[in-house]
Order: C-alpha cells, then structure tokens, then sequence
C-alpha cells in the first residue's frame, strides 16, 4: 500500500482510539468500585442502548473479515457461516435472554448457582467461559495482524507481533479502568461505524452492477475460477464424508455456541429488567440480520471485483478481502477515492476488533474474578471491601487474559478468523449451552450432572481440536511439520456437543445426591416472573 493509505488509515486509527480513550476516562471517573458498576455498567442501559452494544460485541472480526472472505474464496459454503451466526439468536432470544436475565447476576455460574452447590459449579463454569473467551480473542488478534500487515505492504512477522501487543494492551486498559460502561459505549460507537461502513460498501457494490444481483454473482463464479460450482454447496464441504460431516458439525457449533457465549450472556445483566433483555435481544437480531445481509454481498462483490484468486494472493485466508474489495471501489491503487476509502474501511475494521476485544476480556476477567477468585478463596464476603478485592482481581485478570490471547494469536497468524471463531462456538456449545439448559429446565439436575456436563463438554471439544487438522498433519496447520491429526474434522462440534448434554445426564443419574426441588422451584418462579432478580 502507498504511505497515503498508511498515513490516513492510522490517522483514523488514532483517532478512534482517541475516542474510545475518553470514554474510557469518563466511565472510570464515574464508577463507584462496586463489582455491579464494574460487571455490569449499573444495569442502566435502556434496550436499545444494550440492542448496539450486542451487535457491536457480536458482528466481530470474524464476520466482517473473515465471513466475507470465506465468501469471496468458496461461494455458497462461505455464505452458509452467515445463516449459522443468525440464526443462532432464535436459541438466545426464546431460551435464554429473559430467563438468564432474572436467574444470573454477572456471570453464566451465577445460574447454575442458583439452585447447585456453589463451589463446583462455579469453579467449572469459570474455566470453561475463560477457555471460550481466549479462544474467541485469538480470533480477534489473528484480524488484527492481518490488517496491519496488508496496511504496511507485507511489513512481516515484526509488524504483525507488534500490533497483536497494541491491541492487547488497549483491551486491558479499556477493561480495567472503564470496566462495562466504557466496555458498552465503545461497542455503541463501534456498531454505528461498522454498519455505516457495511452500508456504504454495499451500496457501491450494488452500484457498480448496477443494480443486477444476478449479474453480481454469475460475475462471480465467473471469476472465481470454479464457474457455477462457486454458487452450489459442496466446494469446501462436498468432497467427501469427512468433509460433509464437518460441515454438520460447524452448523452445530454456530447455532448453539451463541447461547454459550460468555460476554453474550453478560450483556444480558446490563438492562433492569428481563423484558428489557428480551427487547435487547429483537433491536440485535434486526441489526445482525441487516449486517450478514450485507456481508453476503460484500463478499460476493469480492469475488466478482478482484477475484477469488486476488483475494487469496493477498491473504490465504481471505481476511483481507473487504479492504482490498474498498480500494478497488474506491478507484484503485494510487487513486484518492481508493486511499481514502481503503483507509475508512481498515480503521472501521480495527475498531469492530478492538471494541470485540474490550467486550471478551470483560467477560473472562468476571469468571476469573467473580467465579474462580471468589470460590477458590476461604471465605466469600459480601461487604464492600469483598467486592473492592473481587474488582481489583478482575482487573489484574484482563493482563492475564490478554498475554495468553496474545501468545497463542501469534501461532495462529495463517488461520481464517471466521473459522477459529467457529471453533470458540464449538466450545461454548459443549461446555455451557448442555449445563444452562438442564439448569434452567430439567427439575431433577444435580450439581454432579452440572459439574460432569460442563468438562465432559469442554475437554473433549478441546481434545478433539489438538487432535484436528487445524493443529498440525496439513500445510495450512498451526504446526505444519508434525502430525498427530487422529481427528478427521476442523470442528469438534458434531461430537463434543451431544458428550456435553450425555454427561450431564449420565453425571445426574450416578449422583449420590438428590435434586434440591425446592430451590429448582425458586429458580423456575424467578427465571420466569423476574420474582427476586438482582
């Protein structure tokens, strides 16, 4: 890229980072230390304030960058990502919002609580939120270094290095001095900025053919080089049982991870009321539903304006297929439009990141915090000097989250960000949907059935991932030069999934203890009138 587009693409980056600043001085200047202020910005957001935030915390990365390059590079496959991360809120907003709304505090543990032996379960559900969260912030980081690097031209392995550093340590600064209120109005302003700048690409998009769809995507089987394979299933999924299995397995994995997602859920504790949570949920899901319309285009536009080919030259990946797709629309290379244009779209794309980032650091520093820290430690207090501890923890957590994030991000440099997304869902399917469920709904659940439910979802799906092609035995592996990929499928969802609810059944069933119906009782009356909620 020319020094124009380096100059004007970080003088935007600057300048949103700039923002986000002040509003992170703001927030820290009006908290009171108290762990509600801190988890939950006070409960004050109204439900469409909280409606943004959640389509800011969910269209990340992976669904500006990495969706639309799926598109670009393999059709209808790439596409099939969109229909699974929407239609993944119909099982948040009729199963889970209201119900984890009255039922919860801050956390996923803080429902599972409400009728288990505390100790257990939270210690369970905190390490399965922190695992989901990391997974989840190295997708973030892996755009972050792919941006970065087509800005500078290929700048390297340094370039790239340094900013996942930047954007780790701007997370851990959003989150420890502004906590969820700075957290929600970098999400606020971030969703405006993303939908604006997906509007606008849409539109040129459209313009430059005219208004004719279907001559935008015969253009782009046309230049895809797979002719019309590129707009059937099947040419990243279709080869053969393996990959058709996977394929079930990521759909799996992308409509039941959302309801597992830890800062998803925490979004919920934000709003006073569960009829708040519910209304949150519709104002998201009509954003969501119009961005992913929009990415579909965007990424179909890709492939018809530069070609699938272009796009992979730049990143094999395809993460970087938007920005290159903007500077193509905007005149080209060297033009003022496509400077100005690329510029708009890389530092839209970098505050989608890092206000994604602020958003899961939160949400794991609160499992540490408030799950971990307050189980493991002698006595749980509920005064406020307890609280102070429980924060200041919380906030020495998001470092700690943050350096692993950054670690294992700089191994995972050539993977797609929508896909290692798609494996962060698996998880949060495994470990936390089977556990919230059988909590909420099954009357005869005990704490060894929540206990055995959430690990015997987690640690199989991890398991299953080291054992994958994703982390080594092909060229495209996190380890290319080894091989001990006994795992045929990238997604564990197909398998980890039923293991989570088949043990948290199996876990009940041998359990020496007895459910507790009277606090099964309570939990239901409250889940379902808000009677007792926080």
């Amino acid at each position: 890229m020319t020094g124009d587009h380096q100059t004007l693409a970080l003088a935007l980056f600057s300048v949103f980072i700039a923002v986000t600043l002040a509003i992170t001085t703001w927030a820290s200047r009006r908290r009171h230390g108290s762990a509600e202020e801190f988890y939950a910005g006070g409960r004050l957001f109204s439900p469409m304030e909280n409606g943004f935030a959640i389509a800011g915390d969910y269209m990340s990365a992976a669904s500006f960058l990495g969706v639309s390059g799926l598109i670009a590079l393999f059709g209808y496959d790439g596409l099939l990502y969109c229909v699974g991360f929407l239609v993944a809120w119909l099982v948040v907003l009729f199963l889970v919002a209201e119900l984890v709304r009255n039922c919860g505090r801050f956390t996923l543990a803080d429902v599972l609580a409400a009728r288990m032996r505390e100790r257990p379960v939270r210690i369970a559900s905190g390490a399965a939120s922190v695992t989901v969260s990391v997974l989840y912030l190295v997708a973030q980081m892996v755009g972050a270094g792919s941006l970065v690097a087509l800005l500078l031209d290929g700048a390297g392995a340094q370039a790239r290095t340094w900013t996942v550093i930047g954007v780790g340590a701007l997370m851990v600064v959003y989150v420890a001095f502004g906590g969820m209120r700075a957290t929600t109005w970098i999400q606020i302003v971030k969703a405006v900025l993303l939908l604006g700048g997906a509007i606008a690409l849409t539109a040129l998009v459209v313009a430059r053919f005219h208004g004719d769809i279907n001559g935008l995507l015969n253009t782009a089987a046309e230049r895809s080089g797979h002719g019309s394979d590129f707009l059937a299933p099947g040419l990243k999924y279709g080869d053969d049982w393996t990959s058709r299995l996977d394929f079930i397995s990521l759909g799996l994995a992308l409509v039941l991870g959302t309801a597992g997602l830890p800062h998803i859920l925490a979004r919920f504790y934000t709003v006073p009321t569960a009829r708040s949570a519910r209304r949150s949920a519709v104002w998201s899901i009509g954003l969501i539903g119009g961005f992913y319309l929009m990415t579909i285009v965007l990424g179909f536009g890709a492939a018809a304006v530069l070609g699938s080919d272009a796009v992979r030259a730049s990143n094999k990946a395809g993460n970087t297929a938007v920005p290159l797709l903007a500077l193509q629309l905007g005149g080209g290379a060297g033009s003022t439009g496509g400077t100005v244009l690329f510029a708009i779209v890389a530092a839209v794309a970098f505050a989608t990141i890092l206000a994604v980032v602020a958003g899961v650091t939160l949400a794991s520093s609160a499992s540490v915090a408030h799950d971990l820290y307050a189980s493991l430690r002698r006595s749980r207090s509920a005064t406020r000097g307890g609280q102070r501890s429980e924060v200041a923890v919380a906030r020495i957590a998001a470092v700690g989250v943050g350096a692993v994030a950054i670690g294992l991000a700089l191994l995972a440099q050539g993977l797609n960000i929508a896909f290692l997304v798609g494996l962060a869902f698996a998880v949060a399917a495994s470990a936390n949907l089977p556990v919230l469920l059988y909590t909420l709904f099954w009357r005869s659940f005990t704490t060894r059935g929540a206990v055995w439910s959430v690990y015997g979802g987690l640690i199989p799906a991890l398991t299953l991932v080291v054992l994958s092609p994703v982390v080594s035995g092909a060229p495209e592996s996190l380890f290319p030069g080894l091989d001990f990929a006994y795992f045929p499928l990238e997604n564990p969802g197909v398998v980890s999934i039923p293991l989570g609810f088949l043990m948290g059944w199996l876990g009940t069933a041998l359990s020496p203890e007895t459910a507790d119906k009277a606090r099964h009782a309570e939990t239901e009356v409250r889940a379902l009138t808000g009677a007792g909620a926080v």
